[in-house]
């Protein structure tokens, strides 16, 4: 009865501490929507994927989102015609590169300021990294849910010029063939199917309609999104409470001292416990005397990026098998520069 207690605890905290974060992500997101012109933004950043993946990394600086924060952000990027690079930097570093949790971090690591550079650096390296490997995937849509992917826009020539064309040889005569067609050059009509037909006839940017139907939008746009968030990060802090509960602490304060155990450790805990990143750099302090730097630096780095209550945020926007790449991929370059930290200590 005692541990079932202490697990409510646990998860109303969870749930009381995420919450403020996912709806000012959700308000930043629907005023990136209503009150900023995302295509000029989007234009202005680099079209190279490296650079792209740099500029969306440290775009968390006019973000300053949590983990629970940056998932509706970087969707909404998504659907504005942000390219992958840009979306996956974002949605990595986010939740540490903003001045909110740099300045936390600072707080409670001040005797220790290495900690707080290298969580940033570590942080900024990984999101661009990644974002760059995804860079690969010229159409992201096969990786993210299909709700998604019917929304992302395509420019109108770049749609033209991808549809199939309609064969002059063709079997039937164009006017004999079911479907909606477009004049793309003479005697080339193209097929546009339903989907693209509303991408291409979309209506004007929300930032020219006035300024009450932009208002009545945002409030639109946040419930929609929190009745789409909200559950799953419900459903998120339950199991991480859970986890916490059924798993000794005994048993993760053994594992403190080795160079490698350390890291898993602190890495598999940092998803685990799925704490917000504006405090998770106290929950970290409490560690310090009984874990390696490394490990506690994996904590601040991958916890953010990948956490229990993060996942299934993910799993609105991106199919599994996406989600399973950011995983793996995030999960390999923090034990990797983590240990390089732990070895050149020791």
């Amino acid at each position: 009865m005692n541990q079932l207690s202490n697990g409510f605890t646990l998860f109303l905290s969870l749930l009381v501490e995420a919450f403020p974060f996912l709806l000012l992500g959700v308000l930043s997101s629907g005023l990136l929507l209503l009150f900023v012109d995302e295509r000029k933004l989007i234009a202005t950043l680099p079209q190279n994927p490296l650079l792209g993946a740099l500029a969306g990394s440290v775009i968390g600086f006019l973000f300053p989102v949590c983990e629970c924060g940056n998932v509706p952000v970087a969707r909404r990027l998504l659907l504005q015609g942000a390219s992958a690079p840009v979306a996956i930097g974002f949605l990595l570093a986010a939740p540490t590169i903003n001045p909110i949790v740099i300045w936390a971090t600072w707080t409670a690591f001040r005797d220790q300021p290495e900690i707080v550079v290298l969580r940033v650096v570590f942080s900024l390296l990984i999101a661009t990294v990644i974002g760059w490997v995804f860079s690969a995937q010229a159409d992201l849509r096969p990786l993210l849910q299909p709700a998604v992917a019917g929304s992302m826009p395509q420019r109108f020539t770049t749609a033209l010029r991808s549809l199939p064309a309609v064969s002059p040889q063709s079997r039937e005569p164009y006017l004999l063939q079911s479907g909606t067609f477009l004049l793309d050059q003479p005697g080339k009509p193209l097929r546009i199917d339903t989907t693209e037909l509303q991408t291409l006839l979309v209506a004007s940017s929300t930032t020219a309609k006035p300024l009450p139907n932009r208002l009545q939008l945002l409030l639109e746009n946040t419930l929609q999104e929190l009745r789409e968030l909200g559950g799953v990060l419900v459903l998120g802090s339950l199991v991480a409470a859970l986890i916490q509960v059924a798993v000794p602490r005994d048993i993760i304060l053994g594992l403190g001292q080795g160079p490698i155990t350390s890291i898993a450790a602190m890495m598999i805990l940092g998803g685990v416990v799925s704490i917000c990143s504006t405090v998770d750099s106290f929950f970290a302090l409490s560690f310090a005397s009984t874990f390696t730097s490394g490990s506690l630096l994996a904590f601040l780095v991958f916890g953010p990026m990948i956490d229990l209550k993060g996942l299934g945020l993910m799993l609105t926007v991106f199919r599994a098998r996406a989600v399973i790449y950011l995983l793996v991929l995030a999960a390999q370059l923090t034990f990797l520069l983590t240990l390089f930290v732990n070895l050149r200590v020791s």
